[in-house]
């Protein structure tokens, strides 16, 4: 099965009381923390692909609904080993940003991951790896407190 040239990334939350929760994960392969992060395959969109990954790597159930951010960040096809079936001059391909509510839902991990954890905005900014992903939890956090953040750091 052929990896579509882009790459979702979704960010599972809940609500803890009055307090907003984020998955992150910890992948297996690097030691470091992501969302949910995959490409479509064949001619999946980026809507198919970002619910069949909650799935396919939380556990998420397939009717859940996914929301699309608005961030969309690049990465550089050197990092993808499918690239080889891609066209040549393709420099970068986009990361979609999406949202999906997990809410009393028991994530379960893929061999893709080794932890997951339920953080606040604070702690999910301090651990995430890659500036799309704390550029996707901010908007995420935005869109659901209503509040503007002018964070510019993991720090």
């Amino acid at each position: 099965m052929a990896r579509a040239p882009f790459q979702v990334l979704v960010l599972p939350y809940r609500r803890s009381g009055a307090r907003l929760e984020y998955a992150v994960f910890r992948r297996a392969d690097l030691g470091v923390w992501q969302g949910i992060a995959g490409g479509g395959e064949n001619d999946e969109t980026p809507d198919e692909a970002a619910s069949r990954e909650a799935f396919e790597e939380a556990g998420i159930s397939s009717s859940s609904s996914v929301q699309r951010l608005a961030c969309v960040s690049a990465i550089a096809v050197e990092h993808f080993s499918d690239r080889q079936s891609w066209d040549p001059c393709l420099q970068t391909i986009p990361e979609y940003g999406y949202a999906v509510d997990a809410d009393g839902q028991s994530l379960h991990l893929s061999i893709a991951h080794t932890d997951v954890r339920w953080v606040d905005l604070e702690e999910g900014l301090a651990l995430l790896e890659w500036e799309s992903n704390r550029t996707a939890l901010r908007e995420l956090d935005e869109r659901l407190t209503g509040r503007s953040s002018d964070r510019t750091s993991g720090s």
